[in-house]
């Protein structure tokens, strides 16, 4: 049962202890100068224990910088690359700033003005929000674990982000690229024709091939991690069945014509796995400044084939099928303004379809009047 008591040390009166017990039965104190303090405050732990609402007042007071490495260890479903991310984040921009603060005394006013240190730090507006997502999410499990009410870092302004401008590739430019890159040819064609992400296409085996069917199996991703390949599932864990073009897939019959299943499809001139910043600089960026495109990317192939797609004809479900998106909202999201065209292409068709209702029949011949017999009067 929840009580005040008087505290006293060495016979002089110090203040009010309230005591009460926690949902587990837990002996609980804390101590007030003022009775009236005392008594409000039990009154609000019983109003949190029958409505549901109690939190240790004791367990909000857990600094950040002793909260993040808590909740990072509960982090077991982030991808390698993610966690590495995170991990810089915690340590460059929360523990810097939060790391003496309190959970529960952090305020929405804070977390406001430490987005607004950021930005003025010279970070990208992006780097701000996924910075700023990393703190919300570490707030948000500490509301589901019961050590703060609310989640200030929730509602708070965050600068805009400006697209960036993609560039996407003709035909004759991703031919000229492939030439550029000589013996890798076939691996540029294949980024610009299939949008796989690097990973999945460092990761691909020749038992991903079906050559029967013109088709590659997305089962698995490989990235570098603080100069190590970690192996995990594509991106969103969406494993996925990617069409080929036949002339895709004759040239893939000949690539793989001396080596076994298990043998990983592309490979460095010395056999080793792909590495993507070993790439760029030992072959895609000379090739793509040979080809014209100084400062090209490998990802820029997969913007590529979703654009050499759409002009193909494909729709937004096709696409997103294509590069593995989670849903078709997020093709639009990225590619919109390349269904523009698609779109004049369907209002051409409803256009051509309506002609015979907007054109007026054509008056039975007996109907017909002739003009000087109306003006007459005949």
């Amino acid at each position: 049962m929840a009580s005040v008591q008087k505290k006293t040390y060495n016979r002089r009166h110090v203040g009010w202890d309230a005591r009460w017990r926690d949902p587990t039965g837990a002996q609980k104190k804390k101590t007030f100068r003022r009775r009236s303090d005392a008594e409000r405050f039990l009154t609000s732990i019983e109003h949190a224990r029958l409505t549901g609402t109690y939190l240790d007042p004791a367990a909000g007071r857990i600094t950040i910088a002793n909260w993040a490495p808590e909740w990072m260890a509960l982090q077991t479903h982030l991808k390698p690359s993610t966690r590495a991310r995170y991990d810089g984040i915690v340590a460059r921009h929360l523990v810097p700033w939060w790391g003496t603060r309190r959970l529960h005394d952090i305020t929405p006013g804070q977390v406001a003005a430490w987005v607004s240190h950021l930005t003025g730090s010279g970070l990208a507006a992006g780097t701000v929000r996924y910075t700023h997502r990393v703190l919300s999410l570490m707030l948000d499990w500490a509301v589901r674990d019961n050590r703060i009410a609310r989640n200030p870092a929730t509602g708070v302004a965050l600068p805009r982000v400006t697209p960036a401008t993609k560039r996407f590739l003709t035909h004759q430019q991703v031919n000229d690229l492939a030439n550029a890159a000589g013996d890798y040819r076939l691996l540029i064609l294949l980024l610009a024709y299939t949008g796989l992400r690097w990973g999945e296409l460092a990761a691909l085996r020749v038992s991903d091939l079906d050559l029967d069917t013109r088709r590659l199996s997305i089962n698995r991703s490989v990235s570098e991690v603080r100069g190590k390949l970690e192996w995990g599932t594509p991106k969103s864990h969406a494993r996925r069945s990617v069409a080929l073009p036949p002339f895709l897939a004759e040239a893939l019959a000949d690539h793989i014509r001396t080596l076994h299943s298990g043998d990983p499809l592309f490979t460095t001139r010395t056999g080793t796995l792909l590495r993507n910043l070993n790439f760029r600089r030992d072959v895609f960026d000379a090739a793509a400044e040979e080809a014209g495109l100084a400062g090209l990317t490998p990802h820029e192939l997969r913007h590529t084939a979703a654009s050499l797609a759409i002009a193909a004809g494909a729709n937004v479900k096709a696409v997103q099928r294509m590069l593995g998106h989670a849903s078709a909202a997020m093709t639009l999201d990225v590619y919109a303004g390349l269904f523009d065209d698609d779109l004049d292409a369907v209002a051409e068709r409803l256009d051509a379809a309506t002609a015979d209702a907007r054109v007026p029949r054509l008056c039975p011949e007996a109907s017909v009047t002739a003009i000087t017999q109306r003006q007459t009067g005949a």
